[in-house]
């Protein structure tokens, strides 16, 4: 059994991106004379803030997630991205168990934190037992809990994605899985601040 972080990975953001959203919005215009070599971003930014969001749904992001079962069940309600993740049905988990460790764990005692960790080295042992008595890994997996850790890969567009972080950053998200999308806003403020900066939690 390994205890580990949850965490993210951003795998596709073109460099081109806001070019292709500037490109789509300026059909609806029929301005695309005035595209230059700089002119996307402003371009962009005046969509957001005219609340014209439809124009950023042509901008795709990928990402890849470490995280627990639980925050997945969350994610794939987002039913405008795709979804790849890790199956359980087919993944046999022979002692490789890998859980996530709760965002909440530095405030638990230590005899919250032990009944948490046998808890999971419990559905670990019952897992391995089942295995070992006949049944298939989708049979098995019925005794696996919420904190098995899985990869998810999310596919979605800008629109999308403002959409997710705009509810699972906020305080009523539940809180492992506003601490997996806050660092990715961070990230994306970074890489793309004109069509994340305004989103602030």
């Amino acid at each position: 059994m390994k205890i580990i972080d949850q965490s993210h990975e951003i795998i596709s953001l073109p460099d081109n991106l806001l070019q292709v959203i500037e490109a789509a919005g300026r059909t609806c215009y029929k301005s695309e004379d005035k595209i230059t070599s700089d002119s996307a971003t402003g371009f962009v930014a005046r969509m957001r803030d005219r609340g014209h969001h439809a124009m950023i749904e042509f901008g795709d992001i990928i990402v890849r997630f470490v995280t627990n079962r639980g925050v997945t069940h969350e994610l794939v309600r987002h039913r405008l991205c795709s979804f790849a993740q890790e199956s359980t049905r087919y993944v046999r988990y022979d002692g490789k168990m890998e859980f996530i460790r709760p965002c909440w764990w530095d405030a638990c005692t230590p005899a919250q934190q032990t009944l948490w960790q046998q808890a999971m080295a419990d559905a670990e042992n019952r897992y391995l037992s089942l295995l070992e008595s006949g049944w298939r890994p989708e049979q098995a997996r019925e005794v696996l809990p919420n904190s098995l850790k899985t990869e998810i890969v999310v596919k979605g567009n800008i629109r999308e994605w403002r959409h997710i972080f705009t509810l699972r950053c906020a305080k009523k998200a539940h809180p492992q899985i506003r601490a997996l999308m806050g660092p990715l806003l961070s990230a994306l403020k970074e890489q793309l601040p004109v069509v994340f900066d305004d989103l602030v939690f």
